[in-house]
């Protein structure tokens, strides 16, 4: 068993509050991995094909969502990753919706 502030190196809180299980995570790809304690580095090998939420992360690496918080914090003051809040769905259009808005508007016109 791994104490949970282990992989950390003893931090036990992130550097930043923004984080949430929903934040979408981007990896610099151009970065280069070394340097990177164990855990940063197989989080950081996690991400690079793609966005995932820092959820999916935590869940495929198997590590408590505090512990993932604080690696991700890290990572993303270093600049090996960035972090986006999810689109709220206030601000997700219906294209499907829309479309059919403008193509009534165009029939009564």
């Amino acid at each position: 068993m791994v104490r949970p502030y282990t992989p950390t190196g003893g931090r036990a809180a992130p550097t930043r509050r923004t984080l949430d299980l929903a934040t979408l995570l981007i990896a610099d790809p151009e970065k280069p991995l070394r340097g990177l304690d164990s855990h940063s580095h197989r989080l950081m090998q996690h991400c690079l094909p793609g966005v995932l939420s820092l959820a999916e992360v935590s869940t495929d690496l198997q590590l408590p969502a505090a512990v993932t918080k604080v690696l991700v914090s890290s990572l993303v003051d270093s600049g090996h990753l960035i972090s986006r809040n999810p689109v709220p769905a206030a601000q997700q259009h219906d294209m499907h919706l829309l479309e059919r808005i403008l193509d009534a508007l165009h029939k009564k016109l």
